[in-house]
């Protein structure tokens, strides 16, 4: 029998976009970066790390497959929906893919982000991305974000068995004593201090320790042994003297050297696939960090086009359309924090530059 996604007739797949070729790294930086005044020698410097893999990110290849893979689950559950695929920041832009839905006929389509979790770069920038594009698109579907799933089985799951086989990868002699160490991107400070609804801020942090403790508790029931864990940052940018979350994964790894720990796990549990924040900021640099400290290190695999995570998606349109229908599907979680709201309160993780039209939020109809 094949899922109820009433009402909705397609889903779109929004995410964060990245250079396919060299001479795309400049102006998809000047995208990522428009409206704060940075100039294009800089960006060419910011840019480096993308030419060290051929001037291409991985992130579209990674969405490519996870849209395959999408494809598959709802064929195999009976879901005849269309599936589109939007950026923010490099093509295919969001603008253009709602006016293929459109020209298609999409009147309504629910909207997953390959972002997690709570704060303004990874909730509600994509909702004003979401309000910009319909403004240019006459006709445009309406749009319904599916909610945040930092704490859905299908995410986290894949989180645990990926940190079991990264001890595995470490010599036995030190895999017992190895420390986890939890790694997302880091934001500036006034961004985290206002993640989340006004009367639960400081929402990015908290659900990424949320997740870290749960992770690190099914590692212990797995393994029979218990790791400490911590939570550090990567992918600072900006002025220097803008305080952002730290500690920097590379100074943590110092101080964890410092300290005599045997061996550590890195793990990406703020990001969905291996795009660049993963495959330079941990594979390439952390790991370098590691190697010259002598501490043996191993990555973990982020969730990707795992089934589990694949899974999640379906159920979260699934769980989504019958909440519009009226009625009160199931919202799975793990750990100690609720699962998030269908549509994010007023005042939830504000843009500190000053308020723009957001979609898919308390009061939005479009």
């Amino acid at each position: 029998m094949a899922s109820d996604v009433t009402p909705f007739d397609a889903l779109l797949l929004l995410s964060f976009g990245g250079p396919e070729q060299p001479d795309d790294v400049v102006p998809f930086l000047e995208n990522v970066t428009r409206g704060r005044g940075i100039p294009r020698e800089r960006l060419a410097q910011v840019g480096e790390h993308y030419f060290l893999f051929g001037g291409r990110s991985p992130i579209n290849d990674q969405n490519r497959e996870l849209l395959a893979a999408l494809r598959a689950s709802f064929d195999e559950a009976g879901i005849e929906l269309p599936i589109y695929w939007g950026n923010r920041n490099w093509d295919p832009y969001l603008a253009d893919t709602l006016r293929e839905m459109t020209a298609d006929g999409v009147q309504r389509a629910a909207v997953f982000t390959t972002s997690a979790y709570s704060s303004y770069s990874s909730c509600r920038q994509y909702r004003e991305n979401l309000a910009d594009a319909v403004a240019q698109v006459p006709g445009a579907p309406r749009l319904d974000k599916l909610r945040p799933y930092f704490n859905h089985p299908g995410f986290v799951e894949p989180v645990v068995d990926a940190v079991v086989r990264a001890l595995d990868e470490l010599p036995q002699q030190v895999r017992h004593g190895a420390h986890l160490v939890f790694v997302t991107h880091s934001v500036p400070e006034d961004m985290a201090a206002t993640s989340g609804p006004p009367d639960a801020r400081r929402a990015y942090e908290a659900q990424h320790r949320d997740v870290a403790d749960v992770v690190a508790g099914r590692v212990r029931a797995l393994t029979g042994h218990a790791h400490r864990h911590d939570l550090v940052y990567c992918s600072r940018s900006g002025a220097p003297s803008t305080p952002w979350l730290e500690p920097d994964v590379n100074d943590h790894l110092e101080e964890l050297a410092t300290d005599g720990v045997p061996a550590v796990v890195l793990i990406p549990v703020g990001f969905v696939s291996d795009h660049m924040e993963v495959i330079y900021d941990l594979d390439t640099e952390a790991l370098a960090t590691a190697q010259r400290l002598g501490l043996p290190a191993a990555r973990a695999a982020t969730s990707g086009t795992d089934p589990r995570f694949v899974t999640m998606v379906r159920d979260l349109l699934v769980e989504r359309a019958a909440a519009e229908r009226g009625e009160m599907p199931p919202r799975p979680t793990l750990g100690g924090l609720p699962p998030r709201p269908d549509r994010c309160p007023a005042g939830c993780c504000p843009n500190l530059r000053g308020e723009r039209p957001a979609l898919c939020g308390v009061g939005d109809e479009v």
